[in-house]
């Protein structure tokens, strides 16, 4: 009671306030006009905006006629793609504006489960930052690959009165909802009483009806108008997408209008540790979308109170009296420099520098997660079968759907074990199971990746996170799984039996303890040495990583085998 009394004792002018912004240029979301004036700050929220004199604060910044607005909100984002903590997260993207953002846990939920949702719950207290959580609805993804946890709706059932928990994250098993299965309504139920979000590709029609009608709210998965515009039309809130991979903003554009601009929010879903580095986040996604023609206030709205709105966050999203203070003062909408970020009315962030004084962390505790047990290079010897071809993984450039080819083995040791062609670029690959020591390992052939010599691994292999391999030769392969089992995780170049670049990521096998900026150098040096070996891919750890999902057509790899996705099951190596 007494901090409401004064803050209303200060926005009428009776009492003192914090800090007094003047000369703004304020971005109103709810007139969708600029405004010229002040904005005072008392405890933590806005006070009042207009006109104030200096004697109404005890201390003043002059804005100069810059442009304030309220702090970034990211609709949908896996932190775990940008390889840090919590922590460095924040530290990465409060420069950037970003000042609240929706996690869905999910990948790190596939390897530790509930703990796994408690580490990203606790590492994310006091933090620079506003966190708020969407719990994993599809832990595991698939029957057909080992994970680290399953995950049923009474695990997430004690998750959800947490009051930074939102609701429950995106439902990719949208067959499983259109067809009614107990199992996953239980969790829509569980979420219903927040939200639930949504994760349909190019569902339609009557399917659309049952996915919407179980109480799902929102999609990020359109990536054409139509299927935008059907979904728009449902009801569904559309989080317009401009992550790393996928970059759905241009396409998805020309829908918003003035009318509907409401039911828009921008989201990244990933974005990786060299973007993050080159300062794009829902930053970008605003100077973009103003290049592209939409309305500049539109654009704030969609990065700022729409999502607030939607996800039920409480005084956020506006710069108008009794909202938490944070903000953004940024130069112009051409260029959006932003030039300062405010959290709960204190300078975080100067000039894309992370300004903020550091506090004291308590590293919440979690267990090694790279548990294979005995390996060695016999798991990955493949005997050839007489005058049968090979099923091979066929990349399909800058896509994650690859296709199937066939290919009549001519390369052997003396035991009559397949052995990778690099002359026609069919590589071994391999997917060694690391959550439970079972010694599951699924081996195959990939073409398309260029690779001439050594091996590439990573313990970040969507949705269970294996270990996943792909090389030129069996020692280089083992030397990499074994190299990845002592650092508990990471990503790893190999070459004659020597290390030649390493990225440890020891929580969880997905991230760093380090910064943005040293894991962005260490991705370089894995990459120049990749290159170094052959690969011409623009980014090969992602594309390997995605090798592994069997949920996206056509031929994947999982630590139980060769999966045809088109028929969700698995499919025998030899033709």
């Amino acid at each position: 009671m007494e901090s409401l009394s004064r803050l209303v004792k200060v926005a009428s002018g009776k009492s003192r306030g914090d800090l007094l912004l003047k000369n703004c240029k304020i971005v109103n979301v709810f007139s969708s006009k600029i405004e010229e004036g002040d904005v005072l700050i008392s405890d933590r929220k806005i006070a009042g905006v207009g006109v104030y004199e200096r004697k109404h604060a005890h201390q003043l910044i002059d804005i100069k006629g810059a442009y304030v607005a309220p702090g970034l909100i990211d609709a949908h984002v896996h932190i775990e793609s940008a390889m840090v903590s919590p922590f460095e997260f924040a530290k990465a993207i409060v420069p950037l504006g970003t000042t609240s953002v929706i996690v869905d846990p999910h990948e790190i939920a596939n390897v530790l489960g509930q703990d796994g949702i408690k580490f990203m719950l606790e590492s994310s207290k006091n933090n620079h930052i506003s966190f708020y959580f969407m719990l994993p609805s599809c832990v595991p993804a698939t029957h057909l690959e080992t994970s680290g946890s399953t995950l049923l709706a009474k695990d997430l059932e004690p998750f959800i009165d947490e009051p930074w928990v939102r609701g429950i994250g995106e439902v990719m098993n949208f067959p499983a909802v259109i067809g009614a299965h107990h199992d996953i309504l239980k969790k829509v139920l569980i979420g219903k009483q927040k939200r639930v979000d949504g994760h349909a590709p190019g569902v339609s029609g009557h399917a659309l009806n049952a996915y919407v009608a179980a109480g799902i709210l929102s999609d990020h998965e359109c990536v054409t108008t139509a299927e935008a515009r059907e979904k728009l039309a449902r009801g569904m809130k559309i989080l317009i997408r401009e992550g790393s991979c996928a970059k759905n903003l241009e396409t998805l554009l020309p829908l918003v209008e003035e009318k509907n601009c409401a039911r828009f929010s921008f989201c990244t879903d990933d974005r990786l540790p060299e973007d993050l580095v080159a300062r794009e986040h829902i930053n970008y996604c605003v100077k973009r979308a103003v290049k592209l023609g939409l309305d500049p206030v539109m654009a704030i709205k969609m990065a700022t109170i729409n999502t607030a709105e939607h996800y039920k966050i409480e005084r956020k999203g506006a710069v108008v009296p009794g909202y938490w203070a944070d903000l953004i003062v940024f130069d112009n909408f051409k260029n959006f420099n932003i030039q300062k970020v405010f959290r709960s009315g204190q300078v975080v962030a100067l000039d894309f520098k992370f300004t903020a004084k550091s506090r004291k962390r308590k590293t919440s505790p979690i267990r090694g997660t790279v548990n294979v047990g005995h390996f060695s290079e016999q798991k990955l010897k493949i005997k050839e079968v007489k005058h049968k071809a090979l099923r091979v993984i066929k990349l399909i450039k800058n896509q994650l759907l690859t296709e199937e080819m066939q290919y009549h083995p001519r390369c052997f040791d003396a035991a009559r074990n397949i052995l990778s062609d690099v002359e026609h670029d069919i590589l071994k690959i391999a997917v060694v199971e690391r959550h439970l020591a079972s010694g599951h390992v699924g081996v195959g052939f990939v073409h398309g990746f260029g690779l001439k010599q050594g091996a590439i691994a990573s313990t970040v292999a969507h949705d269970s996170h294996n270990i996943i391999i792909i090389g030129t030769n069996d020692g280089d392969m083992e030397i990499a799984v074994k190299s990845l089992i002592e650092s508990q995780g990471g990503e790893i170049v190999v070459l004659d039996g020597k290390v030649k670049a390493l990225l440890p990521l020891p929580i969880a096998g997905l991230m760093s303890k380090k910064s943005v900026q040293e894991v962005n150098k260490q991705k370089q040096k894995l990459l120049l040495e990749a290159r170094k070996q052959g690969v011409r891919l623009e980014n090969p750890f992602i594309t390997m990583s995605f090798l592994s999902l069997p949920v996206i057509p056509k031929l994947k790899l999982t630590d139980r085998g060769l999966v045809d996705v088109l028929q969700f099951d698995f499919t025998s190596l030899f033709v």
